[in-house]
């Protein structure tokens, strides 16, 4: 898998403390990660400080999916 996504696999293991081996690309933040709208606000926050992306609130909302947030965080480095 490519570096960026084990960089967002960390920190969502980290925010959310949940064990590594559950983040996939298909895992649901609510259902499969049980994170709660506080932890996905605080997580959003933990990517914006690490990978110096912003991420707009409108935005983060729309991420159901690991895949979803990964996908949004690869399109905007690669404008960069």
């Amino acid at each position: 898998m490519d570096e960026l996504f084990e960089k967002v696999k960390k920190l969502i293991a980290e925010n959310l403390e949940v064990d590594e081996s559950k983040i996939t690309m298909e895992a649901s933040f609510r259902q499969d990660l049980g994170a709660d709208s506080l932890e996905t606000y605080e997580l959003v926050y933990a990517i914006e400080e690490e990978l110096g992306v912003r991420i707009p609130d409108d935005k983060a909302t729309e991420f159901e999916t690991v895949g979803d947030a990964f996908n949004y965080l690869k399109s905007q480095l690669t404008e960069k």
